[in-house]
């Protein structure tokens, strides 16, 4: 029986990088806890997936690690609504009872139970 090349003697292994759990789930109503927003996560990235120049635009003293989930949110203020993309690091729960006010959450989520969104039955696979 021949042992395929990359379990030949001599060759170093290569180690997979550690699996970070997420925290948080889709519908789970979340509030940065450096900056004053909220919001609901609609997706979720095992590590980091942006680009790095917007990487790079996050201020060094406080730029998140990359080997950990972050989210995509439909996010608010108390100026405007928008979509944001945190760190888990980042991401606390929130024990805010009130809904989140983004014009989105009608398309992906279809009802509001304190601390979460459930996903429209269409949207889960």
């Amino acid at each position: 029986m021949s042992v395929p090349d990359h379990f030949s003697p001599g060759v170093p292994a290569v180690e997979a990088p550690p699996i970070a759990h997420a925290r948080f789930s889709i519908g789970d109503v979340v509030r940065h806890r450096l900056f004053d927003f909220r919001g609901v996560i609609f997706d979720v990235d095992p590590v980091f997936a942006n680009s790095e120049e917007w990487y790079e635009s996050i201020p060094e003293d406080v730029r998140p690690a990359k080997d950990q989930p972050f989210y995509h949110l439909l996010a608010e203020n108390s100026d405007s609504s928008y979509v944001a993309y945190v760190s888990q690091q980042n991401l606390v729960a929130d024990d805010d009872a009130d809904p989140i006010d983004h014009p989105a959450i009608s398309g992906l989520f279809d009802r509001f139970e304190p601390g979460r969104y459930r996903l429209r039955p269409e949207r889960r696979h």
